[in-house]
C-alpha cells in the first residue's frame, strides 16, 4: 500500500514538474522592454528621428499661418502620415537586425523568455518612440485652441488614427529586422512595405471597380478619413487590429525558425 502510494505520489509529482516550470504568459517583457527603451534613448536614433520628425511637421503646420494667415492642422495629418513611412522604420530597422548582427539573437535564445515576449517588448519600445513623437506635436492642436478653430473630435481622431497607422508601420518595420542582419536593408525593406500601404489609398480611382475595396482597405486614407471624421467604423478596427497582429506573426514565425538554423 505505501508503496503504491509512493508511485502514484511520484509520477503526480512528474506530471506536475513541466506545468511549474514553464513559463507564464509574457513573463520577462518588463525587463526586455525597459532594456529596449533604455538602447532607443542611449543613442542618437531616437533623438534624431523625433527631431526632424517634429521639424518637418512643424514647418507644414506653421506654413499656411505665416503665408495665408490660415490656422489649420489639415497640413500636418495630410503630410504626416508620408512621414511615418519614413520615420518609423528608422525607429524599428535595428531592432532584430542589431541582435542578429552582434550574435545576441543566439543569448536571446537561451533565456527562459518566449519569442514572442521579446517581439512584443521590442515593439512596445518602438511603439513608446512613436507615441513620444507624436505627443510633441501636441502644440499644434493646442495653438489651434487658443485661437479657437479646433474641432477636438476630429483632432483626437486624427491624432489616434496617426498612432494606429504608425503601429501597423512598426509591425512591418519590425518583420523587415527580422529579414536581415543589414539594418539599412531592414530599413529600406520596412519603407516599401509601408510606401505600398501608403500608396495602395491613392490609386484607388485607378485599379478596376472589382479591386477597389481590396486597396481601400489595404490603404491609409480611408481608414485615416473615418477616423479624422469621428467615424469608427469596425472595418478601421479589424484593420488596425489584423494587419499588426499579422505582421508580428511573420516576424515571430522567422525569429522562430531561426532556433533551428
Amino acid at each position: 500500500m505505501t508503496e503504491t502510494m509512493t508511485k502514484e505520489q511520484g509520477t503526480g509529482d512528474r506530471e506536475q514538474a513541466p506545468a511549474a516550470g514553464r513559463a507564464k504568459p509574457f513573463a520577462g517583457f518588463w525587463p526586455l522592454y525597459k532594456k529596449e527603451a533604455r538602447a532607443f534613448f542611449n543613442t542618437p536614433t531616437a533623438y534624431i528621428v523625433v527631431t526632424a520628425f517634429l521639424l518637418i511637421t512643424g514647418y507644414f503646420f506653421a506654413s499656411p499661418l505665416f503665408l495665408m494667415n490660415s490656422a489649420t492642422l489639415s497640413t500636418f495629418t495630410e503630410m504626416a502620415p508620408l512621414l511615418l513611412v519614413f520615420f518609423v522604420p528608422a525607429v524599428t530597422m535595428r531592432l532584430v537586425s542589431e541582435e542578429l548582427k552582434a550574435g545576441t539573437i543566439e543569448l536571446l535564445s537561451t533565456l527562459p523568455v518566449e519569442d514572442y515576449t521579446v517581439l512584443a517588448a521590442k515593439y512596445a519600445a518602438a511603439l513608446t518612440v512613436l507615441a513620444l513623437a507624436l505627443a510633441g506635436t501636441a502644440l499644434y492642436p493646442l495653438s489651434l485652441a487658443v485661437l479657437g478653430h479646433l474641432d477636438r473630435g476630429a483632432a483626437a481622431g486624427a491624432y489616434a488614427g496617426l498612432f494606429l497607422s504608425g503601429a501597423v508601420l512598426a509591425a512591418g518595420g519590425l518583420l523587415a529586422s527580422t529579414l536581415t542582419r543589414n539594418q539599412i536593408i531592414a530599413f529600406i525593406l520596412g519603407f516599401l512595405l509601408g510606401f505600398t500601404l501608403f500608396l495602395l489609398g491613392k490609386v484607388r480611382t485607378f485599379v478596376p471597380l472589382w479591386l477597389t475595396p481590396v486597396t481601400e482597405f489595404l490603404g491609409f486614407d480611408a481608414h485615416l478619413d473615418n477616423l479624422s471624421r469621428g467615424i469608427v467604423d469596425t472595418r478601421d478596427l479589424l484593420y488596425y487590429l489584423s494587419l499588426p497582429g499579422y505582421f508580428l506573426y511573420l516576424a515571430y514565425l522567422n525569429l522562430y525558425a531561426r532556433r533551428w538554423r
